[in-house]
């Protein structure tokens, strides 16, 4: 029998540290973090990147559950996945014993 040396939060954590290893990805969580929601377009008038940038780190930040998108023609909004913002929380205070 093999040993599983690899835990699950091990994983969840990796994946969420992933998503937040850029500065634009971490401006956008802490943005979120301190409003309800923002709109993709409000986001591409604050940050000098190009939309197409915005759209792929905005990605990342959801494919990681982050964040959650929400369309309402013409725009997409997008609010903190709070459920999966507070387990991140958590696992980085476990893993950092804070």
């Amino acid at each position: 029998m093999v040993k599983k040396i690899i835990t699950e939060n091990q994983i969840k954590t990796a994946r969420f540290a992933k998503a937040m290893a850029h500065p634009v990805r971490m401006y956008i969580l802490e943005l979120l973090s301190k409003q309800a929601c923002c709109y993709s377009g409000d986001l591409s008038e604050v940050l000098p990147i190009a939309k197409s940038t915005l759209s792929q780190h905005l990605k990342e930040l959801k494919n990681a559950g982050l964040i959650q998108g929400e369309i309402e023609p013409p725009k997409i909004k997008y609010c903190l996945n709070t459920e999966n913002w507070k387990l991140a929380q958590n696992l980085f205070k476990k893993f950092l014993h804070l």
